[in-house]
């Protein structure tokens, strides 16, 4: 009897360390929490995917737009060179102007 008991507190040991990445995904909240359990438990009995499912855990969420933030992004960037390539035509008019007005002078 006492034997029994051992050998199922070592299985459920054993069941907790080989699910240990998706109990940390879980406890982390992380959308993708099925895919990471579905990889873990589909994967994780070679040692390449158990490490894998775990770093994958470990991650931080991922945005939830990701296409919405790469257009905000690229937006910023555009206009952040429209802005640059404006200033730097009207530092040349300017510069120009000033060059015209001392010459008919």
């Amino acid at each position: 009897m006492k034997n029994l008991i051992v050998q199922g507190v070592a299985a459920v040991v054993a069941l907790a360390l080989y699910f240990l990445p998706s109990i940390i995904a879980d406890r982390r909240k992380r959308y993708d929490l099925l895919t990471i359990a579905l990889f873990n438990a589909v994967v994780g009995w070679t040692v390449f995917g158990w490490l894998l499912s775990l770093y994958w855990a470990l991650q931080p969420n991922p945005p939830k737009n990701v296409a919405g933030e790469i257009e905000q992004s690229r937006k910023r960037i555009g206009m952040r060179t429209f802005s640059t390539m404006l200033g730097e035509r009207v530092r040349l008019r300017t510069s120009r102007n000033g060059t015209r007005e001392r010459s008919s002078k």
